[in-house]
């Protein structure tokens, strides 16, 4: 008895789509690909203001034509890779990991991002300076106080509760909520003259008012307080909170959230500005100056940094 092995050319005629379907999966991948690389293109080659823009139309074109050629060479091999994707795609669907719903959800923040080119601005350690009243402004971070916790739990269950999202995510949304609740009533009042006078961030829910250390410090309790990390920057002459995104993806879905879901008014033809730590950490301004998460910088000199994991 003889066992007959399949040669290479039988193989990948197994392995091969029967025609059309072969030409149609690589053409939807073609595209797939084609978007971000022409959006990432789009944003660092110079724009030549041809009519029309002519010169983007060509250059998505000739993205979709390197592209089809590239995966018409390893069509064999791609529809294999392709099919054992799916095949998890389909097992994390079924049984609730990573499935069909997440990748149209990463695709789409990705995609989004991307075309929204955000400003990060890095920052520089060497530069840090000790930062100033800082067991003073620890202490007034008093996020496990009764009165900030409430007034947290208030204004997550205020604004932005019809999303379904759990874990980061969701905790993502509530502190967006608390931002906008506090954006929403703060007041700027200066100290007193010729003192510098920092208020407890239960002491500022009383009233809503106060210059930027105070602001910054009830923002920063009221998002400890339910589990998020902030921070305070030190700028010199001002001080201002952020709140800790994650990494890149979850950047992507931050952006998502702040120009489609939840700050559309506010966000309309804004940009997203952030700062990336020593380790890649990605930080999201919450100055009172901003009226959506990610506002302009009212100070960019970055001078000292606290916070609070």
């Amino acid at each position: 008895m003889t066992i007959k092995i399949p040669t290479i050319s039988k193989l990948k005629e197994k392995l091969s789509l029967p025609k059309p379907w072969d030409n149609v999966i690589i053409f939807l991948l073609n595209i797939l690909i084609a978007i971000p690389i022409f959006i990432i293109a789009h944003q660092n080659l110079i724009d030549l203001n041809w009519p029309i823009h002519i010169d983007r139309i060509l250059l998505f074109i000739l993205l979709v034509v390197i592209i089809q050629l590239i995966l018409r060479l390893v069509k064999t091999i791609l529809i294999l890779i392709i099919f054992l994707y799916l095949i998890s795609l389909f097992y994390g669907t079924i049984f609730g990991g990573y499935g069909f719903g997440r990748v149209f959800e990463d695709y789409k923040y990705m995609i989004y991002s991307m075309s929204e080119n955000p400003k990060p601005q890095d920052i520089i350690i060497e530069k840090l300076l000790p930062f100033p009243n800082k067991s003073k402004i620890i202490d007034a971070v008093d996020f496990a106080n009764p009165k900030v916790r409430n007034f947290a739990l208030y204004a997550t269950s205020k604004h932005f509760t019809t999303s379904n999202e759990t874990g980061d995510k969701r905790r993502m949304i509530q502190c967006f909520a608390i931002f906008k609740e506090i954006r929403n009533h703060w007041n700027y009042v200066n100290d007193p003259k010729g003192r510098e006078y920092i208020a407890y961030a239960s002491e500022s829910l009383q009233h809503f008012s106060g210059d930027c250390d105070d602001h910054a410090i009830l923002m920063s309790a009221c998002i400890k307080a339910i589990g998020g990390t902030p921070r305070i920057i030190h700028t010199g002459g001002h001080l201002y909170p952020e709140m800790l995104i994650g990494n890149k993806n979850d950047l992507e879905y931050a952006i998502y959230l702040i120009k489609e879901v939840l700050f559309i008014n506010e966000s309309e033809n804004q940009e997203i500005h952030y700062h990336i730590d020593e380790r890649g950490q990605i930080w999201l301004n919450l100055d009172y100056t901003a009226t959506y998460p990610g506002g302009r910088f009212m100070s960019e000199e970055i001078l000292g940094a606290l916070t609070f994991n």
